[in-house]
């Protein structure tokens, strides 16, 4: 992952909301993902999101975060979001063994 990010945050609310979503995602927790823009994605969450500080196009330093979704039936496919999309988590079954 890189060090830019289209959306950063500074205010402790919304840095608390970022770190309540990781909470929400272990790893190997199979979720539906609810977007911001109407849109959903689901998958197997491949590693536990970490809270990281980035830079927004106008190079201002805040934090977000980024999840890797993955599906077993389909190995080369992945999708990344920004944690600051995602409106609400529905976890589709309980954690497999191996979450970090």
């Amino acid at each position: 992952m890189g060090r830019n990010t289209p959306c950063v945050f500074v205010a402790e609310d919304a840095i608390e909301r970022i770190e309540a979503l990781v909470h929400q995602l272990p790893a190997n927790r199979h979720v539906v993902l609810l977007l911001s823009d109407g849109s959903s994605c689901d998958g197997v969450v491949s590693v536990r999101p970490s809270v990281q500080v980035f830079r927004d196009p106008q190079g201002r330093e805040g934090i977000n975060a980024e999840v890797q979704l993955q599906r077993p039936d389909v190995p080369a496919w992945h999708q990344r979001v920004w944690l600051d999309r995602i409106r609400r988590v529905e976890s589709v079954d309980s954690i497999m063994p191996g979450e970090n």
